[in-house]
């Protein structure tokens, strides 16, 4: 049984339907990737998978590990195991990074009946994963996204990944604003944690992230479905076409979103 499942999505913003039937799993051990032009729908799907109040589900649901969480907060869906990377991440001023993660990693071993982490313990995860992701300590002691630049929170947004240890990952446009250097060091943090207890849901425009992290799965949307899926290969089918062939492809699409 995947881990993830959406069924038959439909979600308005502000009124209008924005996602209008959306099917897609992801189970640990398999890495996809959501691809499509602006517009298609592809933040909104992330979004509304880790619960956004602002994104109304009218049709379809969202089931987590056999658990139906389409009405559940999105602190619970994160103690559960999801975990999102946002593409515009939240400056929190006054709370360390430091502490953030303490925080955080403390509330999930809550959820699980387990006692607060130790400082030492802590502090020797902390540091491991730092290394891998070439963090200093220093950046660890600011506050959490304030006047960080598009790299470093990125960066932060992975390492609060992988000091959590999602069962689901959601990474939306990571690679939105990196530099070739900053894109391959979370590109290779993401593949340091690539194994069967993580499943991942990477968003982007790109195929660009995709010669760093290489999908087991591709799924292309348009106009708030997906109307392709493939493996590696489509990507590259991408990279050289572009998405007009997939307008061609699905024209109907095409003439719903201008109606």
């Amino acid at each position: 049984m995947p881990d993830l499942e959406i069924q038959n999505l439909h979600v308005n913003v502000e009124g209008k339907e924005i996602l209008r039937g959306v099917d897609l799993t992801v189970g640990r051990g398999e890495v996809h990737a959501l691809m499509g032009p602006n517009g298609s729908g592809k933040s909104t799907l992330a979004n509304t998978i880790m619960g956004h109040p602002s994104y109304e589900i009218t049709e379809g649901k969202i089931v987590f590990q056999g658990e139906d969480v389409t009405e559940a907060e999105p602190d619970e869906r994160a103690r559960a195991g999801l975990f999102m990377a946002f593409q515009y991440p939240s400056a929190i001023p006054g709370v360390s990074v430091v502490n953030f993660l303490r925080t955080a990693i403390n509330a999930h071993r809550k959820a699980r009946g387990e006692d607060p982490i130790n400082l030492k313990e802590f502090r020797k995860t902390l540091e491991q994963h730092m290394e891998v992701l070439g963090v200093d300590r220093e950046f660890t002691r600011r506050y959490l996204n304030e006047g960080f630049s598009g790299g470093e929170k990125k960066r932060c947004e992975i390492l609060q990944m992988a000091i959590l240890k999602p069962h689901v990952a959601v990474l939306d446009e990571t690679d939105s604003g990196l530099d070739i250097d900053a894109l391959r060091t979370v590109a290779n943090a993401v593949n340091a944690m690539r194994g069967p207890d993580l499943g991942a849901l990477i968003i982007t425009h790109y195929q660009r992230i995709l010669s760093y992290i290489q999908p087991d799965f591709i799924h292309i949307m348009l106009n708030g479905r997906v109307v392709e899926e493939g493996g590696p290969e489509l990507g590259a089918v991408l990279e050289q076409k572009g998405y007009d062939w997939v307008r061609e492809k699905h024209p109907e699409e095409t003439a719903e979103a201008a109606a």
